[in-house]
């Protein structure tokens, strides 16, 4: 399967699929702000959806660029089991945008986990976006190689963006 995803399509075809993960998911994204997902005839913080998959089992991995926003840093607030069980790095290299989701499938492209990006917005108010969604081996094989190599710190030695670095890994 290889599939071109755009605009809305960013939701429904690819952030829905987070509510499926049995074992793993990572994410990799340069921008993070709050946003939402359809629980029902609930709308919930997506931070909600990642702390029912970890109770469940699931790890979750995520690679951002920067420290999110106050309304994520809410949100987060309201989900204990995400301070000892959510797994992240901080790189402000991080540029790409990627879901792999149980090992199997990717997405990568250019939509952010922000509610414009990714999110439950309506056309009038999201953003362009454009990606793939694929179960080819070779592409999932090499997308989680490279987010691998960033959550492991490969590059952050002679990293020359080290100054801004948080928390480097290596």
């Amino acid at each position: 399967m290889l599939t071109y995803i755009s605009n809305t399509d960013h939701y429904h075809r690819v952030l829905s699929r987070c509510f499926d993960v049995k074992r793993t998911l990572w994410i990799g994204t340069a921008d993070i702000k709050d946003l939402y997902v359809d629980s029902g005839k609930e709308k919930k913080p997506f931070l909600w959806l990642i702390a029912q998959l970890i109770r469940r089992g699931v790890e979750v991995r995520l690679i951002h660029a920067k420290e999110p926003g106050q309304n994520f840093r809410e949100d987060f607030d309201k989900y204990p089991v995400l301070y000892d069980r959510l797994e992240r790095v901080l790189c402000p290299r991080v540029h790409f945008k990627m879901f792999v989701f149980d090992c199997k499938e990717v997405y990568v492209g250019s939509a952010n986990l922000t509610g414009a990006g990714i999110g439950l917005k309506t056309d009038h108010r999201r953003n362009f976006e454009a990606g793939i969604l694929t179960d080819a081996p070779e592409i999932v094989e090499q997308a989680m190689n490279q987010f691998d190599e960033v959550w492991m710190g490969k590059h952050c030695k002679s990293c020359k963006r080290r100054d801004f670095c948080a928390d480097p890994v290596a």
